[in-house]
């Protein structure tokens, strides 16, 4: 199986300067950051704090294993009395990754989770902005091989965006397309 940087770099900037005609190969567009994103505001709400750290903690360690990074907490800006959340208290987690560790998570991603998610036909055209970013939502964390479905407490969603360098809505698509994104036509 090739790489993707090695995909990048054999098939993706020759297909892509041939279609939108680029004169330097520095002008093809690339992907600069993936962020994963998950909050788990609603799993620790009404909590006391140690069931609140021991969830937090679970969800931190599933996430640090899929991406091979430690996550950021993020935490609540302000009091919310509905939900149950004071400020300051931990509802969230992130993780940014680029380079090898970004085209290591991708290719799972592409090859491994998102086949072995339920339900899933296709990435929709929609989730891809106008500046040519990614954004899906992964329902729930197991898909990906490292978490064991048996030890798994409390299965999470989360969010992946991927951050290109293109400037509109085809160049992202054609750049993710080429790169072996399930994207539906």
């Amino acid at each position: 199986m090739i790489h993707l940087s090695e995909k990048y770099n054999k098939e993706v900037i020759p297909a892509m300067m041939e279609k939108f005609i680029y004169k330097n190969k520095m002008a093809v567009p690339k992907i600069e950051k993936v962020i994963v994103n998950t909050g788990f505001g609603r799993l620790i709400a009404g909590q006391t704090n140690e069931e609140q750290k021991k969830i937090s903690q679970a969800i931190l360690n599933d996430l640090a294993l899929i991406t091979g990074r430690r996550p950021i907490l993020t935490k609540a800006k302000k009091s919310i009395s509905t939900f149950k959340i004071r400020k300051g208290m931990p509802i969230g987690a992130m993780i940014t990754l680029r380079g090898k560790m970004m085209c290591d998570f991708l290719e799972r991603l592409i090859h491994i989770a998102l086949p072995r998610s339920r339900d899933f036909q296709g990435i929709e055209l929609k989730s891809i902005d106008k500046n040519g970013n990614l954004t899906i939502g992964i329902r729930e964390h197991i898909a990906f091989p490292e978490i064991s479905i048996e030890k798994a407490k409390n299965i999470f969603g989360f969010e992946i965006t991927v951050v290109t360098t293109a400037k509109n809505h085809q160049e992202g698509l054609e750049l993710l397309r080429l790169l072996g994104f399930p994207i539906k036509l």
